[in-house]
């Protein structure tokens, strides 16, 4: 099939783990595929060889000594490599780009999980991605006690990962929460905020929809 294909169509998924972020991306991902969209799918921390090695020590739960400026360094390490080992090249080659977290996690996390200087992260992370911004963030929301259930679940009985920062304590992720939803008020154009708690199917659909009518608007 032979389509105009939109340059430079970047879409992150952000919210909490337990949040379906991971089967979303793969049925958006088929779905674009399907309509003869050339794709890449990627993930943070990691998507690179150096990325996933910083993932490793980022995630270990042994890791409880890590200060939060550890932390905010060590994710945007990652993130550089995968700016411009991955992300970049495939928007050159006029792909459609799906990454599972990005830049707004380390706002929401680091800055209003952790409490540190959002206009500190904000630069950090600029200098990290070169200012490469996505063109629509899917941000699915779902209350902190139930990510947290269905994350705890999937690692009790799919073997999934329980990593670091999911085992912080309630408030925590509550901020995160809350930053996420603040974030998202200050550029609504940019955001898609999807209700996760329904059924898998019925939350791919609006995201489908609205992905479709935004590459509809933007394609050449």
């Amino acid at each position: 099939m032979s389509m105009s294909v939109p340059v430079n169509f970047f879409i992150t998924f952000e919210g909490p783990d337990g949040s379906g972020k991971t089967t979303q991306i793969k049925l958006l991902h088929a779905a674009l595929e399907k309509k003869g969209y050339t794709l890449l799918q990627t993930r943070e921390p990691g998507g690179t060889a150096i990325g996933d090695q910083i993932r490793r020590v980022l995630h270990d739960t042994a890791n409880t000594a890590m200060r939060a400026t550890t932390e905010i360094l060590l994710y945007s390490a990652s993130r550089a490599q995968l700016v411009e080992q991955i992300i970049r090249p495939a928007l050159a080659r006029n792909q459609i780009v799906l990454c599972d977290r990005y830049a707004e996690s380390t706002l929401a996390y680091q800055g209003y999980g952790r409490l540190l200087d959002l206009d500190v992260l904000q630069a950090i992370t600029t200098f990290a991605t070169g200012g490469l911004r996505p063109d629509l963030i899917v941000y699915l929301n779902i209350p902190v006690e139930e990510g947290l259930r269905r994350k705890r679940h999937a690692f009790e009985t799919e073997n999934a990962e329980w990593n670091r920062l999911d085992q912080e304590a309630v408030d925590f992720h509550h901020r995160v929460h809350q930053g996420y939803l603040h974030l998202a008020e200050k550029e609504p154009e940019r955001w898609l905020i999807v209700d996760a708690r329904r059924p898998v199917q019925e939350v791919h659909e609006e995201i489908k929809q609205a992905v479709f009518s935004r590459l509809n608007n933007n394609t050449i």
